[in-house]
């Protein structure tokens, strides 16, 4: 019986570590992270993205009042916009 209990706890653990898992890589994969707010009160935040093929994407940071559109993908990032000024409803933030 003693075999059977822990064969039991160790299917237990890996059941429990895997659920771990699989609600942190949703959570990273639906970026709930940002989506509840992030860091009160920081300079820096994504304010969109977009995914061009399964390597590359756009993404739009601002800093401060100031937007930049970086592509990255598997070589170097690049700059492809800077110094776009926030719109007035992307500077406010969320309501």
């Amino acid at each position: 019986m003693e075999t059977l209990d822990l064969a039991r706890a160790f299917g237990a653990l890996l059941l429990v570590l895997g659920l771990l898992g699989l609600a942190a890589w949703l959570a990273r994969r639906l970026e709930l992270y940002r989506r509840l707010g992030g860091p009160a009160g920081g300079r820096l935040a994504i304010v969109e993205q977009r995914w061009l093929d399964s390597r590359t994407r756009l993404l739009l940071v601002r800093r401060d009042r100031v937007e930049h559109l970086l592509l990255l993908g598997p070589g170097a990032p690049l700059l492809i916009e800077r110094g776009v000024a926030a719109s007035v409803e992307a500077a406010r933030g969320p309501s």
